[in-house]
Order: structure tokens, then C-alpha cells, then sequence
């Protein structure tokens, strides 16, 4: 249901307060106005601290400065005069017990009148008090036909034509970010190069980053990795090979359910990671982090505000890559109920969000422990699969030598003996052969000559491998894949 035909319904069936939580005032203001003046003829009070009730001409800047005077004005009209009352930043002073207490006693009276409270703001803040009495109405990002207006009023008000497939670049461009945020920077780039072109998609894309990194739970993330960067995991390559057009219109045409994503367990540094950012480079998608940690406020209401917040613009970005980075820290069986119920809900609205998600989202979500996440997380319909990254088998080794090497000597890797080397590594992970290249390097780079296979050797004999520290582990995720429970990515 849209924003218009929803707020409609509510103001129908006489919900006295309503609740709109956007950064975009100006066009949910003209959204309402639209929506109303479409179905009623409702007058429309609009109120701000400063400026009070601009709106009413018989009393201009009536209770600025007052919020009480704000509420008041809704019982001075008489009983059957249509009216709708919008009430910007007022969350601000909700906590004050006489605003509480005289909103409690005007929603006896609205319930009885044609009549209903609007409140407008940044963030969602209601008191506990209030709860059962204010409704929160969601207020979207623009979607793509909305921004599709936008951008054609635009180049009609610059007497310009528009390529088509140029029009749906800038529109892909566009999504996630808020018709004044699109505005402004078209208006940058009528401004540098005195008009819209291919580099104005280059503007929109850092303007997208800067507003992600102000959220700090989201980072847009920049990635070369391919899958051939990765050294074995042929199984999981196959099954992300053939839901790489998943995505397209073609798919859409045909029917095809926008695949959910996929659980990656399995000790560290075995390619978790480096998988999450291929996928988003091979799909050529945007790939977005989630700092699962910064999920969790200090202030009651303010996590669950943060992963609304995280999904709302994930799914406005869409298609993209939701990469979740060690998920099993956050929704762990330990930490559940020791924060006053804080991860439960956080938790609870997560899983929803994965069950009944229809955007092109795709979630990769990797864990180094998977038996301590709830059953809600891991049972199917939450991803399309969970994968075992296990330690590489003697081949894999062999290929993650070659990958590194390649990178670091391509001309001389004829000259590693890579059969030796994956045998001397056994139970080592990708990240600790790394390392241990990286050994043989410092160990050659001191000495002032090429590093060879011995040095690479020595740099093996150097590092205790995670597996061997902490053995308990790495055989309890083994037992998982043992027993049938997850699929082995190899």
C-alpha cells in the first residue's frame, strides 16, 4: 500500500495522532497536502516552534515558541470542523509531562472528531506513555518512478532530451538518496559542467557515499575481488555463478524470485570476506557493510530505529550486496536477554525483514561460530543457503599459492614449487598463507635478494595456525557439515 492510500485509511478510521519519522520535510508536507486535498477538504495547520502556525491567517505565528498553545488550538475549533494538524520536530517534547498529559486528553476528544495530529521528524522518539496512542506512518525514499518525475521536470524546466537508457542510469543512480539530496547535486553538476552528463553519475555516487558513512552503520564499500582471486570453493563459486542474472530484467520477466542471500560459517581467514566482496564485483552491484555493532544504541528505542534505518536504505539502493560481517558477534544465544530485550527485538525485526523481503537485496552474512546463533537465524526461508568455508584441502592450497603469487611475481611463479608448498601448509588457512608469503618476503627483502620456496617454507614453520589453537572449535563447525546440517563450500 502507498503512503497516500495508507495515510488516507488511517485518517478514515480516525487515528488521532500519527507519527511520520523522514529527513524530508518539505516533500512528505507536500505529500500529505496532495493525499488530503485529493480524498477531503480538510484544512491543513502546519506548526513549527519557531514560526508557530504560519497557516492560520486570522492569527499568524499563533503559539510559536508554545507547544501546549499548539495542542490547544485543536480543541478552539469547533467540534465538526475537518482539520489536520502538522506538528514538526514535537517528538522534542513529548517527554514533558504536560504536553503528555494534555495529548492524552485531546486523543479522547479526536476519536469523536474529525480531526487528527500529525507529528513530523528526524528520528523516532515516542514515550513509553504514548505508545498505544500515536501510530508511526513509514515514509519511504523516493522510488524510481518518483524519481523518474523528478529528473524529467527537470530537464523539460532546461529544454533538454534525455537518452532513454541515459534516464534509467540516472534513476539507478539516483535511488537512495532524497529528492532535495538529487536536487542539489544535479545542481553541482549543471554548475561544474554546465550540464548533466556521464560524469554527474560519478557526482551522485560520492554524494551516495557520503551520506552512507553519516548513517555509521552502513559503508559503501569499493571492491575489485573476482572469484578467481579465490583459491578453491568450486561449490559455491557454481551456485553464486548461476544466480548471477538473477538479478536482471530478464529474470524479472520470467518470474524468477530475486534470490534472499546466503550464511557463510567457517573459521577466520578462510575467504569469507573476499567471497562477499566478489560477488558484489562479479554482479557489478553496489556492495554496502553493515557495522552489525553499531546496531545497538545507548538510548531505549534507538537500535531498532538504527536497523529500520539500515533496511530502509538497503532497499532503496537495491539491487545491491548487504554484506553482514560477523553476524554471530551481535545475535549470539549470549547476549540475548541482557539488554533489557534490546537484541530480541533488534533480532526480531532482522528476521522479518529476511523472510519477507521482496528487494533485490542480497544479504551475505558471514560467522565464524555458527552454533551459537538462534535456530530463527539459521533455519531455511531466512537465506537461500548456508556454506561451510572449511580449511583448503591440499589443492585448494595449491591454488591460494598461486593466487598470491601471481599477484606478487607474476613472472616467476614458475620458479615457487607450489606442490611443496601446499603440502607443508596443511591446516592452514588462506589468510595464514598469506602471511607466511608475506614471512618469506621480509625474511628475503632483509637479506637484499628474491624471496624463494625456502623462504616461503620458514615462513610456514613460523605460524601457529588457528586450527591447532584452537582445535574444539574448528572440529565442532566440522561436525555441522558432518551431520548434514550446512553445505560444504568445496
Amino acid at each position: 500500500m502507498s503512503f497516500s492510500k495508507e495515510l488516507n485509511l488511517l485518517l478514515k478510521a480516525r487515528y488521532p495522532v500519527l507519527y511520520i519519522s523522514t529527513f524530508e520535510e518539505d516533500r512528505v508536507e507536500y505529500t500529505i497536502r496532495k493525499a488530503i486535498k485529493s480524498t477531503s477538504n480538510k484544512a491543513i495547520y502546519t506548526w513549527d516552534f519557531v514560526e508557530g502556525y504560519k497557516t492560520n491567517p486570522n492569527n499568524p505565528r499563533f503559539a510559536a515558541k508554545n507547544p501546549l498553545q499548539a495542542l490547544e488550538l485543536v480543541e478552539k475549533l469547533t467540534a465538526d470542523t475537518p482539520a489536520i494538524f502538522i506538528l514538526k520536530d514535537f517528538n522534542k517534547f513529548l517527554n514533558d509531562i504536560s504536553i503528555s498529559r494534555k495529548l492524552r486528553n485531546l486523543v479522547r476528544i479526536l476519536k469523536t472528531q474529525p480531526k487528527s495530529l500529525i507529528i513530523v521528524a528526524t528520528e523516532l522518539d515516542i514515550p513509553k506513555e504514548l505508545s498505544d496512542l500515536i501510530t508511526v506512518l513509514e515514509f519511504t525514499l523516493p522510488t524510481s518512478s518518483e524519481i523518474k518525475k523528478e529528473l524529467l521536470r527537470l530537464f523539460e524546466s532546461l529544454n533538454n532530451d534525455i537518452d532513454p537508457k541515459f534516464l534509467e542510469i540516472l534513476i539507478r543512480a539516483c535511488q537512495g538518496l532524497s529528492i532535495e539530496k538529487i536536487r542539489r547535486v544535479l545542481s553541482k553538476s549543471i554548475a561544474q559542467y554546465g550540464s548533466i552528463n556521464n560524469a554527474t553519475v560519478n557526482l551522485i555516487l560520492i554524494e551516495k557515499r557520503q551520506i552512507i558513512s553519516q548513517t555509521e552503520i552502513l559503508q559503501f564499500q569499493d571492491t575489485t575481488s573476482q572469484f578467481t582471486d579465490i583459491g578453491g570453493l568450486e561449490t559455491l563459486k557454481k551456485w553464486l555463478d548461476t544466480r548471477k542474472e538473477s538479478f536482471s530484467e530478464k529474470a524479472k520477466i520470467y518470474g524468477l524470485p530475486a534470490p534472499r542471500g546466503l550464511l557463510l560459517a567457517g573459521i577466520q581467514g578462510t575467504g569469507k570476506s573476499l567471497t562477499a566482496k566478489a560477488i558484489a564485483n562479479e554482479w557489478q552491484l553496489p556492495l554496502l557493510r553493515l557495522d552489525i555493532g553499531r546496531l545497538f544504541g545507548g538510548i531505549v528505542g534507538e537500535s531498532e530505529s538504527r536497523v529500520r534505518q539500515m533496511i530502509q536504505l538497503s532497499e532503496a539502493l537495491a539491487p545491491c550486496v548487504l554484506w553482514i560481517d560477523e553476524i554471530d558477534k551481535a545475535f549470539s544465544e549470549q547476549t540475548k536477554g541482557g539488554d533489557s530485550g534490546t537484541t530480541n527485538r533488534v533480532l526480531g525485526t532482522f528476521i522479518t525483514w529476511l523472510s519477507e523481503k521482496k528487494s533485490q537485496v542480497f544479504i551475505v552474512a558471514t560467522a565464524n561460530n555458527l552454533s551459537v546463533l538462534p535456530l530463527e537465524i539459521i533455519r531455511k526461508g531466512r537465506f537461500d543457503e548456508i556454506f561451510f568455508v572449511g580449511l583448503p584441502l591440499l589443492e585448494e592450497r595449491k591454488q591460494i599459492f598461486e593466487v598470491f603469487l601471481k599477484r606478487l611475481r607474476p613472472t616467476q611463479l614458475s620458479s615457487f614449487n607450489l606442490t611443496l608448498l601446499s603440502k607443508k601448509s596443511e591446516e592452514f588457512s588462506g589468510a595464514e598463507i598469506e602471511q607466511a608469503i608475506i614471512e618469506g618476503m621480509l625474511i628475503a627483502f632483509n637479506e637484499k635478494r628474491e624471496f624463494t620456496t625456502e623462504d616461503i617454507l620458514i615462513g610456514l614453520s613460523q605460524i601457529i595456525p588457528l586450527s591447532q589453537i584452537e582445535p574444539e572449535r574448528t572440529k565442532q563447525l566440522q561436525d555441522w557439515v558432518i551431520s548434514g546440517r550446512i553445505r560444504l563450500a568445496t
